[in-house]
This record gives structure tokens, sequence and C-alpha cells, in this order.
């Protein structure tokens, strides 16, 4: 588990699916419970995956889009 990844998600509100995942998580458990909903994952390396996979989500919705614009004109040429 990336040190990161963990620290991220341990620091997201409590009730958040990221705090669930590493509260198992740190806790050597695969079974969580968020939103009424249980999950059982196969290994910790698997609800590793899932919330590195979280953290790449949000890390790719906070970053802003890059925008080129190209301008071309006909004029001045023959």
């Amino acid at each position: 588990m990336d040190p990161t990844v963990l620290a991220w998600a341990l620091a997201q509100p409590a009730g958040s699916r990221a705090a669930a995942l590493a509260a198992a998580y740190t806790g050597g458990t695969t079974r969580v419970t968020f939103d009424g909903r249980t999950v059982e994952y196969r290994s910790l390396d698997e609800l590793s995956r899932a919330l590195a996979v979280l953290r790449g989500a949000e890390t790719t919705a906070a970053r802003r889009p890059s925008v080129t614009l190209a301008s071309f004109s006909r004029e001045g040429t023959r």
C-alpha cells in the first residue's frame, strides 16, 4: 500500500467510501460497509487497489484541464 494513498484516505470525511476502505485496510479486514452496502474484498491487496483507484479518480477530477488554442489565417499568403 502506497503510504500517500493511505494518508489521503484516512484524511477523508468519516462515512466516505475512502475513509471506510482505509479503516478496513488498517484494521486488517476485507469487509467494508458504506452507504448501507457491504462489500467483501478478496484480499487486502485488492482493497488497496480500490483505494488507489479512488484517489486517482479524485486527483484527475481535481486537475484543471489544459486547453490549447490554435489559430490559422490565410491573410497575407498568396
